[in-house]
């Protein structure tokens, strides 16, 4: 479901893609494996992932984190 979910999000190519937990339920093969593809899309077509996430590994590989704190917005 969560890899269906992924491509109609990306077939229309929006410049910005909103992802909430986009590997949460994935095993680490196929969360590899989308996260790869994201990277690809945004080297390639510079579209824009906007992902929210816990997971700090997947944090650390973005270019840009943006924490919610207490219910504030970290920089």
């Amino acid at each position: 479901r969560q890899r269906v979910a992924i491509a109609r999000a990306l077939i229309n190519k929006p410049k910005v893609v909103l992802a909430d937990e986009p590997t949460g339920n994935l095993d680490r093969r196929s969360s590899e494996a989308i996260l790869k593809l994201l990277w690809d899309l945004n080297a390639k077509s510079g579209q824009t992932f906007v992902i929210v996430t816990h997971n700090r590994e997947l944090a650390r590989q973005v270019d840009r984190i943006v924490e919610l704190v207490d219910g504030k917005v970290v920089l």
